[in-house]
């Protein structure tokens, strides 16, 4: 889970001096709540929800798990405390909730899909996530099953078409691989061509960059003729939808990554209800 202290920031954004409605309406009482799924889906945001709540000192039952499949109507959540301080943490809570429920049922939706084709192949997000929420978008994709990639440009040497421009593809893996044993070098290719050169060079996994499936075949299929296809991973990417993802899959790649993960999130929708 994310630290507390991050945490803490989205409540100081959202009431920086408190919050003028409850202070001013809501006498000092206690209340029951509890918060419902409003569709069916992924659960994801819960121990971020419960570690807010908790600080606020609201007592908190967990109904339902992080990574569970929820139905509509289904408790997430049961509060009891302070409805001064229930209301205080509650829009903050459904937003996290919302968004990281949407990513990760967005996530298994698209794993179900390449699984179905191909077993082997994962589904990777990208870095395309909203600034400031990285680490919730990042934990939303592998709670929805996918593979979270990168979580920032210090973890991982993926050298791209801006890079190639200022360095030719041979000299960059040979600049990467002089700059660290460790890492993996990922390098993104457009054609058969780069590819083959990439592959040459000893890059260690092959982006394939909006390529269609055809063009995709195509270049495996060289890559296997050149006794290079069992030395490199080949990630997919760009452009990939719910409706053509199937496809890719069935090309053979080992990963599909998508930035419409987290860059175009559909809300999951739940609800946060006091019970007297």
């Amino acid at each position: 889970m994310v630290s507390l202290e991050y945490l803490l920031k989205f409540i100081e954004e959202d009431a920086p001096s408190g919050d003028a409605t409850s202070d001013a309406i809501i006498p000092d009482v206690t209340c029951r709540a509890v918060i419902r799924a409003e569709q069916e889906g992924v659960a994801a945001g819960l121990l971020e929800a419960v570690a807010l709540f908790s600080h606020f000192g609201v007592d908190v039952q967990q109904e339902s798990r992080d990574g569970e499949v929820v139905k509509t109507g289904n408790v997430l959540l049961s509060l009891s405390g302070d409805a001064k301080k229930v209301l205080l943490v509650e829009r903050t809570a459904l937003n996290i909730i919302g968004r990281m429920s949407g990513i990760a049922t967005q996530t298994q939706k698209m794993v179900d899909l390449v699984r179905a084709e191909n077993p082997r192949c994962r589904v990777a997000g990208t870095r395309k996530t909203c600034p400031g929420l990285r680490a919730l978008d990042k934990k939303a994709v592998a709670l929805g099953g996918g593979d979270p990639h990168r979580s920032s440009l210090s973890d991982g040497v993926l050298i791209k078409d801006n890079h190639l421009v200022l360095v030719p593809v041979k000299e960059a893996v040979r600049r990467a691989k002089a700059a660290s044993t460790y890492r993996k070098i990922e390098i993104e290719v457009e054609n058969a061509d780069d590819a083959l050169l990439a592959a040459q060079a000893g890059a260690d996994i092959l982006l394939f960059d909006n390529m269609t499936p055809d063009s995709v075949r195509t270049t495996i299929r060289e890559l296997k003729q050149a006794d290079l296809r069992d030395k490199v991973t080949i990630e997919l990417s760009g452009g990939i939808t719910a409706e053509t993802i199937r496809e890719y899959a069935r090309t053979g790649a080992d990963v599909i990554s998508l930035g419409a993960l987290t860059h175009t999130v559909r809300n999951f929708s739940v609800t946060l209800e006091i019970l007297k």
